[in-house]
């Protein structure tokens, strides 16, 4: 049995933060809703009450049962998990005299407490709270404070139980970590044995005994999640897996030829589908984006399911479900309000009923990437920039034709061969280009030109949620420009997208 941290949500931005930061620490770590809290077993060896955007003082305030927990395991409350242990167990909490948020200093910390074990007074902490803690119960021993707040942290006497306002696990307090790791390997005893190695060899075992001698379906696309996922079930399973990798006309230049070559060499029992009429003939002359986004996640789940049934004896459907994706389906908030439709195989369950096997449904992208190192995936698959599921279709803004996919998939292969050749693509997290539906005059020899608008996008980010755009260097970026007028018929104008998301989005539609 795999021992854990449990992380109660109570909506915090930074939850899926604290849980990156535990495992860091090679500590495995689940988070649940605070009020769906999973059986407490020997498996759990302490437990995180995360932030959240609400405020203990209001009438519908969340409110966990810790009967099960408090007194019985380690606990530590993080700014709202903090508020709340103090003010229902007979402390205050009132509104901030001014909003704390950003850095601060601990001015005082308590000599030999545990929880702050190497932390200097001085150390910086990152605040983020409108209420503060103005009085703690009689049995709580304030541990530290700021110039500002004085219940910065707190001890609950006799109780392995800790209150702290701050956040550790934002890259602001610079202790935090150190804070984290007392509290994971000091205090609640975690052994730190939580690795992608050790990952790799649970999985294929538990692998092995779930799925037997069934056969199994996955659909590849070429990127990080369905790849990793792919390679665990052929460790596992061998040839009981088959994959099936779809060409939707939308993909990068060569893509399809590229990527169906290295899984084979991978040894994967890979069939590759050629569909790229099927798609341009249901997406002739659809300009809305949400509309193009359905008719492709549409068609590719019926070309999936066509192509899966001629596979005899199918029991699973795998999918490269991570943890993010877990996460947010059970999020206290509920599903986040849909600002664009995302493509994926959601669909493909109820229509094939199938049983659903996600190998990496408890991992983190970055821990997808570290466990395909342990299974030696190729650094050209694992390295990849994210592309979108809808490719190349909601990259050109107006309709889709085959001349549009060749004008962006050879603008695209000039930008993203320029970004390897310049030593630019692994300081980039995501970069591509759209066609935009306005043409532009231009010059070429003597003649005037009236053609197409394209813009390159390159942004930094850690998991997509924010973004920043790249300060590329003007050389380099004269140097596309040059190369992609030049080089690509039917282009005369090249721009660089400098938005940052939010207010923008990665993509354009």
């Amino acid at each position: 049995m795999t021992e854990k941290i449990l992380i109660l949500d109570f909506g915090s931005q930074y939850t899926q933060l604290i849980a990156r930061r535990v495992r860091e620490l090679n500590v495995y770590c689940e988070i649940y809703p605070y009020n769906k809290i999973p059986e407490i077993d020997n498996s759990i060896k302490g437990v995180v009450l995360s932030g959240s955007p609400f405020s203990v003082r209001d009438k519908n305030a969340l409110k966990p049962d810790l009967t099960k927990i408090k007194t019985k395991l380690p606990l530590l409350g993080v700014c709202y998990g903090a508020q709340f242990l103090s003010h229902f167990y007979g402390g205050e909490v009132a509104p901030s005299g001014s909003r704390e948020y950003g850095r601060a200093n601990l001015n005082f910390i308590k000599t030999g407490e545990q929880l702050l074990k190497d932390i200097s007074n001085g150390s910086q902490v990152w605040m983020s709270h409108g209420d503060t803690i103005v009085k703690v119960p009689e049995n709580y021993e304030i541990i530290a404070s700021t110039h500002d707040v004085k219940v910065a942290a707190y001890k609950i006497n006799k109780e392995q139980t800790w209150g702290i306002q701050f956040h550790p696990e934002v890259y602001h307090s610079t202790d935090g970590k150190t804070l984290l790791k007392n509290f994971v390997v000091d205090i609640c005893g975690c052994k730190q044995d939580w690795t992608p190695a050790s990952f790799v060899e649970t999985t294929i075992n538990e692998l092995k005994e779930k799925i037997g001698n069934d056969k199994v379906v996955l659909g590849l696309s070429g990127g990080v999640d369905s790849s990793v996922a792919a390679v665990l079930l052929h460790k596992a399973i061998g040839n009981q897996l088959t994959c099936i990798f779809v060409d939707n006309g939308l993909l990068r230049k060569n893509e399809f030829e590229d990527v169906l070559e290295s899984y084979r060499g991978m040894g994967l029992n890979v069939i590759g589908i050629d569909a790229k009429n099927e798609f341009y003939s249901e997406l002739a002359g659809v300009t809305d984006p949400e509309t193009k986004r359905k008719i492709i996640g549409r068609t590719f789940i019926e070309i999936f399911d066509r192509e899966a049934h001629k596979i005899e004896n199918v029991v699973w459907l795998a999918q490269g479900t991570i943890y993010p994706d877990v996460i947010e389906s059970v999020s206290v908030k509920g599903p986040s309000a849909t600002i664009k439709s995302h493509h994926n195989v959601g669909g493909l369950p109820e229509k094939m009923k199938l049983k659903i096997v996600e190998p990496l449904n408890l991992l983190f992208k970055d821990e997808v990437r570290r466990v395909g190192k342990a299974l030696n995936i190729s650094e050209n698959i694992l390295n990849r920039h994210p592309f979108p599921g809808p490719g190349l279709g909601i990259r050109i803004l107006s309709d889709i034709t085959p001349e549009k996919v060749r004008i962006l998939q050879d603008v695209d292969d000039i930008f993203i061969s320029g970004l390897k050749e310049y030593g630019l693509y692994d300081d980039v997290w995501q970069a591509g280009t759209m066609l935009l539906p306005v043409r532009s005059v231009g010059v070429m020899g003597d003649e005037r030109t009236y053609e197409n608008v394209v813009a390159l996008r390159a942004v930094q980010s850690t998991d997509g949620m924010t973004a920043d755009w790249v300060h590329l260097p003007y050389d380099f970026l004269a140097k596309m420009s040059n190369n992609i007028i030049n080089k690509v018929k039917g282009v005369n104008r090249v721009v660089y997208d400098i938005s940052s998301k939010p207010p923008a989005t990665i993509e354009w539609e």
